[in-house]
C-alpha cells in the first residue's frame, strides 16, 4: 500500500470499546457489521432511477451499491490504497437514503424545512449511531472513525458547516472516501443510462449528440463484428464509457497526488482540495452527459409521473404519523420525547422501503 493510504491499524477507533478480532482487523469488522444491518438490507427494496415494482431488471439503491463497492475496490487496488476501507465506505455511502431516491430525500427534506431539515449522509450517520439496535452495551453499529466520517464527507464539494466538530471539518476526508465518492458518480452514470434504454427512455441514437456517449459507442461498433445487436453494442460501449472514467480518474488523481506531495495521510488530510479528480476534459465531458441525462431521463414524463405519486405518498405519510403520533412503532416513538415528534417520523419514514411506504399509504391514508 502506499503511504498516502490508509492504515487500517491506524483507525481513531470507536465510540465504544469492544474487544478486538482475532480473524479480522478494525475495517473488516465494519464492512461485516454494515452488510448484516437491517439498513443495507433495505437498500434491495429503494429507487435507484425506476420504482422496485417497474421491472426487476433495474437497478436498485443495493444493486447500485454493489457495483459501486466492486469498481472502486478494483481502483483502489491501482492506486494502492486500502481495499478493505474503500468496499466498506462503498456498502456503507447510501445507508441514509429514504425511499423513492433523490426525490424522496428532497421532499423530506421540505417536510422537516422547520425542523432540522433531512439530508442522506447525515441520516447515514444517524442510522449507523444510533438508529440501527444490534447490540445491547450501545445504541447503533459502533463503527470506526473513518467510516463514520466517510459518511458526512461523502461529496467531492462537502459543506463542513454540517459536518459535526467531533469530524474534523476543516480535514479532508481519506483518499479512499474521496475515490468512492468519485466512482459513485461513475456507477450511476453509466448504469443509469443503461436502465434508461432498457426502459424505453432514451435512445442510444439521441445518445449520440453527447460526445462522452458518441465516442464510447464508436469504440463498441469499431471492435464488435458487423452485424452485431445493437443490445451488445450498447453494453461495450458501457464498458468503454466506464473503463475510460476511471483510466482517467486514477491517472488524474496519481498526479495529483504526487504534484501535492501528499506522501502520507496527514498530509492528504491537510490538503487545501480533493485530490481524488477527473481531467479537466473528461470532467466537462462528464458534467455534459449528466446535464443531458437530467434533461431527457431524471425529468422523463414517466419518471415524473411515477415521482409525482411518490412524493404524494411521503407527505400523506408524513401528515399522518405527526397528527397521530400513537400510531408509530414503538421502538421509535420511545425516540420522541429525546429527538421531538417530527424527527422520529422522518426516521420512520427514511426506513421503509418503497414496497413499505406504498402499502402503508393504502392502508392507512386512504
Amino acid at each position: 500500500m502506499q503511504p498516502y493510504g490508509f492504515p487500517s491499524a491506524a483507525t481513531r477507533g470507536r465510540e465504544h470499546a469492544t474487544e478486538p478480532d482475532p480473524g479480522r482487523d478494525e475495517i473488516q469488522r465494519d464492512r461485516d457489521r454494515i452488510v448484516h444491518s437491517r439498513a443495507f438490507r433495505r437498500l434491495q427494496y429503494k429507487t435507484q432511477v425506476f420504482t422496485n415494482d417497474e421491472g426487476d431488471h433495474f437497478r436498485t439503491r443495493l444493486t447500485h451499491t454493489i457495483e459501486v463497492a466492486g469498481l472502486a475496490r478494483a481502483a483502489a487496488r491501482r492506486m494502492g490504497l486500502n481495499e478493505d476501507l474503500v468496499e466498506c465506505v462503498a456498502l456503507v455511502h447510501d445507508i441514509g437514503h429514504p425511499p423513492f431516491g433523490h426525490r424522496g430525500e428532497d421532499l423530506l427534506d421540505g417536510l422537516m424545512k422547520d425542523h432540522g431539515g433531512f439530508e442522506h449522509n447525515a441520516q447515514g450517520l444517524r442510522i449507523v449511531e444510533r438508529l440501527e439496535q444490534r447490540y445491547p452495551e450501545h445504541p447503533g453499529l459502533n463503527l470506526t472513525y473513518e467510516v463514520r466520517e466517510s459518511i458526512v464527507k461523502h461529496s467531492a464539494r462537502f459543506d463542513p458547516s454540517r459536518v459535526p466538530a467531533r469530524f474534523h471539518p476543516e480535514e479532508q476526508p481519506l483518499l479512499e472516501a474521496q475515490l468512492v465518492d468519485q466512482i459513485d458518480a461513475v456507477a450511476y452514470d453509466c448504469h443509469d443510462i443503461d436502465d434508461g434504454i432498457r426502459a424505453g427512455l432514451i435512445g442510444h441514437n439521441a445518445l449520440a449528440e453527447v460526445p462522452l456517449w458518441a465516442g464510447a459507442w464508436a469504440e463498441a461498433v469499431e471492435a464488435s463484428p458487423r452485424g452485431t445487436a445493437d443490445k451488445l453494442l450498447i453494453d461495450r460501449a458501457l464498458r468503454r464509457l466506464m473503463a475510460a472514467l476511471v483510466n482517467d480518474l486514477v491517472a488524474t488523481t496519481q498526479g495529483r497526488i504526487a504534484a501535492a506531495g501528499a506522501d502520507s495521510v496527514a498530509a492528504v488530510r491537510r490538503q487545501p482540495d480533493q485530490l481524488v479528480e477527473f481531467g479537466r476534459s473528461t470532467r466537462e465531458a462528464k458534467e455534459e452527459l449528466e446535464a443531458w441525462l437530467f434533461r431527457h431521463l431524471y425529468r422523463h414524463w414517466r419518471v415524473n409521473q411515477t415521482f409525482h405519486a411518490a412524493r404524494k405518498v411521503l407527505a400523506d405519510l408524513f401528515a399522518f404519523f405527526s397528527t397521530n403520533p400513537d400510531t408509530i412503532p414503538t421502538d421509535f416513538a420511545a425516540r420522541i420525547d429525546g429527538d421531538g415528534l417530527h424527527r422520529v417520523v422522518a426516521d420512520y419514514l427514511a426506513g421503509m422501503t418503497d414496497r413499505f411506504a406504498l402499502d402503508e399509504h393504502r392502508r392507512l391514508c386512504r
